[in-house]
């Protein structure tokens, strides 16, 4: 295996990943209070926003392509978001080790060989059943009233595969088209192929 095409996390991807997790980190600092707006709104409307939080491990590991690297960048997304003063506090770096644990296990389960919108859109929904789970443990979702969670659930889940896998698929295409992504990995036409 040529040096290019090893699976093991080097420098450059390690700080990729950094990069990208702290303009995620922000970006989820930024929406904090539009997501307080919609939720003050009822009907759950901040649900379909809500898979903003899970864009960073799917979109890492659709640009770097190697093991690990979406929980790396969920985890440090959701650190960087807890230093820019976010409101979630340590919490969010809760979520952020869960949704990339589970954003993560969508990869691998392909063995990292697979980078299609239907994996990316696995992985965001992945991260919001981790979600779910770290909402049930802080007792978010068992307040809810039977009509009320199931439009939670379902408007995260339409916001996952929206936000955290169909987007950041077209991000990282956007990206292959310009060629910078050849900075950090060469593109062969297999990489090519593996986006459609």
């Amino acid at each position: 295996m040529s040096k290019s095409k090893s699976r093991k996390l080097n420098l450059t991807d390690i700080l990729v990943t950094i990069v990208v997790s702290l303009v995620f980190g922000l970006v989820f600092r930024l929406l904090g209070p539009v997501y307080d707006m919609l939720q003050s709104l009822g009907l759950q409307l901040d649900a379909l926003i809500y898979g903003i939080w899970f864009i960073a491990g799917p979109f890492a590991a659709l640009l770097i392509r190697k093991p690990g690297v979406a929980f790396l960048a969920e985890t440090a997304a959701a650190i960087a978001e807890m230093l820019f003063a976010g409101s979630g506090g340590i919490i969010n770096v809760y979520y952020g080790v869960v949704q990339g644990i589970f954003s993560e296990l969508i990869f691998a389960a392909w063995r990292y060989r697979k980078f299609t919108v239907s994996v990316a859109v696995l992985s965001g929904i992945a991260a919001s059943i981790g979600s779910f789970l770290i909402d049930l443990v802080y007792g978010y979702l068992t307040d809810l009233a039977g009509w009320n969670l199931t439009l939670n659930i379902g408007f995260r889940i339409i916001g996952a595969a929206l936000l955290a896998g169909v987007f950041p698929y077209i991000l990282v295409k956007a990206l292959e088209k310009t060629g910078v992504t050849n900075l950090i990995r060469p593109v062969s036409k297999e990489d090519y192929d593996a986006l459609k």
